[in-house]
């Protein structure tokens, strides 16, 4: 049975250590730019740096976020990344854009790249087609089911990565427009305002069904069922939070790091009732299966609080002014966060507190606490620990005397009249040393073993423990302690530098062969309904229908719409409208749909060579960013590109496999937010679609920059 990689998240340099303390086999970070975490604090380019070594020292891998949608004038500084990150030895690089994959792979094609969740993979064409582009891996997104991923694997000879644990986005990831719809604040840019763990009220024609956090997702755990994953033969189980501290990253990797191992070699997963408990006290929202273990679907949402829901500690039981008393049900200690559950959630660390009167550092479980508030507190209000003051001291010094290390046999050898000589072999390495320095024969007090025992030995602080040390000395010799500790330095500093060392990645020139399309100036209309259907000015070139409607209107200029979700892909013929990766690899002839998110001319370039006989571009482009790609195609590859511009629409904001219509039986049901505007629900049946609560508008001239077709989308 393969044993996984486990790949854990590393927000900066303290989360980086803490997760290889814990027994991870690679790490992921992001630099200052390209990722999707911006508030994450990141790696500076020196951090960097200083991180891929750091890992590489300990055999752990390095993967880099560069995974957000790279605008035009903003290729070049992106490729000057590239190329610092591939000088950095980074092991891969973590991808959304599909003009920036195309550009890298044919300029650096040695160099590894995976296809980000963002990128929407979800089924084997879309693998497939992500392996024809010579990616070595892809992160499946992570709505896909296990005899999906099980399936996947069977059929390709490319790595798939799974997430495993952490926060969910309630979207598909990498089709969520909410935030930049809302906030200018796009997901795909790695600035989400995170829309969906705001207060919503759900109605249905006008009348109120329920309130809360009705789109916020519980966390993802999949511990009871991490054999499952590695029994299909995925080859990276990835544990998000990059935005976590370094006490969460470290136990919830030792976590899994004991699960994968207990599997592995007992067959079974090694896990305590107590080990959820202290993840739990860690963080948690509670926790889901997830759809890739098809959770029901009323289980995965947690609409009473979409923050850390801590551990329930007790219930006030008095409270007068700003003194209260809490009945414990849980051990508590001074240092600890509270928080006191009400109609204003009231948070305070536990500085001073008294039982029987009498100032305490701990209380037990039974016993009744007083301590001062600013706040009015009612009786009988729930309290809950969100932080355990005496578990993250445990948890860091366990960091702090971290027990990896890498095992290294050495011999050393000390002959009289001889120069000293250190070997070592690591990791199928081989380092031979011999110090400049002849051996003297001893006048007064000779060098014994020991001695030089004792100076060998001093590599506590370094990655790497003994497995066996042979010292061979002759007797009655002199050899100054000082050359003793030279002779291990610069032989451990040669075993580092030939540790350290890549392959170089040489670079190539970027080519790419294209039809040239003609300049037009044509028109095309969605519609989702017959009388919306028989509504619309019939002067119009192609009309883009869904299957249901597609089979119902009799029409020549009439183009199937795929879903942008498919499993499987059924039999059509063309012309398609397309939203999904698989889909391009499966049928020949199609149009691409904005959900490839379409902000550059590279990818227009990449998918047109794909097949692609019309790129639609993002809804996140304006109308200079859309006159850059069409000029700098022209400039680049002296052919005209086929693009269409979305000028009329209600966006589709997220597309969701949670489907409110499953857990709340009504029809025309519609989110409205603090701020009373209403987003209606369309129910998919497997998915679910959230439209904007605003229509989207371009009055500008698009057929004067180039592009070829306009779309209008008349929707409800």
């Amino acid at each position: 049975m393969k044993k996984p990689e486990l790949l854990a998240p590393a927000g900066n340099m303290e989360c980086l250590k803490a997760a290889i303390a814990a027994g991870c086999d690679a790490v992921y970070l992001g630099g200052y730019m390209f990722g999707a975490r911006s508030f994450a604090n990141n790696f500076s380019n020196e951090e960097l740096i200083s991180a891929v070594r750091y890992a590489h020292l300990y055999n752990v891998k390095v993967y880099v976020t560069t995974n957000i949608i790279v605008y035009e004038d903003e290729v070049e500084t992106f490729m000057k990344y590239i190329a610092f990150l591939i000088e950095s030895k980074v092991d891969a690089i973590i991808i959304q854009d599909l003009g920036m994959l195309d550009l890298v792979r044919k300029t650096y094609p040695d160099f590894e790249i995976h296809a980000s969740t963002q990128m929407h993979i979800h089924n084997l064409d879309g693998v497939k087609l992500a392996q024809k582009l010579g990616l070595k891996r892809c992160v499946i997104a992570r709505e896909t089911p296990i005899e999906v991923i099980r399936n996947i694997k069977k059929n390709v000879n490319i790595e798939l990565e799974v997430f495993i644990q952490g926060a969910l986005c309630v979207s598909y990831s990498g089709q969520c427009f909410m935030s930049t719809l809302i906030g200018n604040r796009s997901g795909n840019r790695g600035t989400c305002a995170q829309c969906c763990r705001q207060k919503y009220t759900l109605e249905s024609n006008n009348k109120k069904i329920d309130e809360g956090y009705l789109i916020s997702t519980k966390d993802l755990n999949t511990l009871d069922n991490i054999g499952k994953l590695i029994e299909c033969g995925v080859d990276s189980l990835k544990i998000e939070g990059r935005m976590k501290r370094k006490e969460y990253v470290y136990f919830v990797t030792a976590l899994y790091r004991k699960a994968i191992d207990s599997y592995v070699e007992k067959g079974y997963v090694d896990i305590t009732k107590e080990d959820i408990y202290n993840l739990k006290k860690l963080f948690n929202r509670e926790f889901t299966k997830g759809f890739l273990f098809h959770e029901d679907n009323n289980a995965f949402i947690n609409k009473y609080r979409p923050n850390h829901m801590g551990i329930p500690v007790g219930k006030v039981i008095s409270s007068n002014n700003n003194k209260i008393s809490i009945l414990l049900e849980e051990n508590v200690a001074i240092n600890d966060g509270l928080r006191i559950v009400g109609d204003d959630d009231y948070g305070f660390t536990l500085n001073v507190f008294k039982v029987n009167n009498k100032i305490v550092k701990e209380a037990s479980k039974g016993e009744v606490i007083e301590c001062i508030v600013k706040d009015k507190i009612k009786i009988g209000s729930k309290v809950l620990k969100t932080s355990d003051y005496l578990q993250l001291q445990n948890i860091n010094e366990l960091i702090n005397n971290s027990k990896r290390k890498v095992m290294v046999e050495a011999e050393a050898i000390f002959k009289k009249n001889q120069k000293p000589t250190m070997i070592i072999k690591c990791d199928n390495i081989k380092i031979d040393y011999t110090l400049d320095y002849d051996i003297a024969p001893a006048q007064n007090h000779p060098t014994t073993k020991e001695d030089i025992t004792k100076q060998l030995e001093k590599i506590k602080d370094t990655v790497y423990q003994y497995s066996s040390l042979n010292i061979i000395v002759d007797d009655n010799i002199f050899m100054p302690v000082s050359k003793i500790n030279e002779l291990r330095r610069e032989t451990f500093l040669k075993l580092d530098n030939r540790r350290l060392e890549r392959p170089l990645i040489k670079k190539c020139e970027y080519k790419i062969e294209l039809k040239d399309f003609k300049e037009e100036k044509k028109t095309s209309v969605l519609v989702d309904s017959i009388t919306n259907y028989n509504n619309i000015d019939k002067d119009y070139d192609t009309l883009y229908l869904e299957e249901e409607l597609f089979n119902k209107i009799d029409d020549p200029k009439k183009v199937l719409k795929l879903p942008r979700v498919l499993l499987e892909h059924p039999k059509y013929k063309g012309p398609l409208l397309v939203g999904e990766l698989g889909s391009l690899y499966a049928y020949n002839d199609v149009i691409t749909d904005f959900s490839f998110n379409v902000v550059n001319s590279y990818t227009v370039a990449l998918l047109h060579s794909l097949g692609a006989s019309k790129v639609t571009l993002s809804y996140e482009l304006d109308y200079e960013q859309t006159k850059k790609i069409v000029d700098n195609y022209h400039k680049r590859y002296h052919k005209h590109p086929n693009l269409e511009v979305i000028v009329y629409t209600y966006p589709e904001a997220m597309i969701t496999k949670y489907n409110l219509y499953k857990d709340y039986h009504y029809s025309n049901l519609v989110l409205k937010d603090r701020f009373d505007n209403k987003y209606k629900l369309k129910d998919k049946k497997d998915y679910m679609l959230i439209y904007n609560f605003k229509p989207l508008k371009h009055t500008e001239d698009y057929y004067k920059i180039g592009v070829n077709s306009i779309r209008y989308e008349e929707f409800f």
